[in-house]
């Protein structure tokens, strides 16, 4: 599962990176993927929207058993 969600988070970081900002996966323990918002998207207001809608969304889209996405 963790090399599943690496793929799919290289898909995501461009867009976030063009906002100044970048994702870094911490751990993945029984479907709830906890990543670090870096850069810009770190303590950003909107940041909890660009987890939960954005790399959330994605991500369980994609990954089969992926519950829910955490900032750390």
């Amino acid at each position: 599962m963790r090399e599943e969600i690496e793929k799919v988070i290289e898909q995501i970081r461009p867009n976030l990176q063009a906002d100044g900002g970048d994702i870094e996966l911490v751990d993945v323990e029984d479907g709830v993927v906890k990543v670090k918002l870096k850069g810009a998207c770190n303590g950003c207001p909107m940041s909890q929207i660009t987890l939960s809608r954005g790399v959330e969304q994605v991500l369980k889209k994609n990954v089969p058993g992926v519950k829910r996405v955490e900032s750390v």
